[in-house]
């Protein structure tokens, strides 16, 4: 609840992180435990494309400042944000 004040509950509850492979692999070895974070093992249903797809890919340098500012967009627009 700290990190998400304005959640609501309207919009889903996202994760968001950085990898060099590809999503669907990535949110794989989330499900398989291997490298996981908790919260995406143990509830995480699907990837939203939507949300990332756009800034696919991209350098590291990059991808690190973007994971940032993803993340504080998704909160100011409803979702409630985990990262690693």
């Amino acid at each position: 609840m700290k990190a998400n004040p304005q959640y609501q509950g309207e919009k889903p509850c996202v994760y968001v992180g950085m990898t060099g492979q590809s999503p669907d692999v990535r949110f794989d070895k989330h499900k398989a435990g291997l490298k996981a974070n908790r919260f995406v093992r143990e509830y995480g249903l699907r990837l939203l494309p939507e949300l990332y797809e756009c800034f696919n890919p991209m350098p590291y340098g990059a991808a690190c400042e973007m994971e940032v500012e993803l993340a504080i967009g998704l909160r100011e627009e409803g979702y409630a944000v985990w990262q690693a």
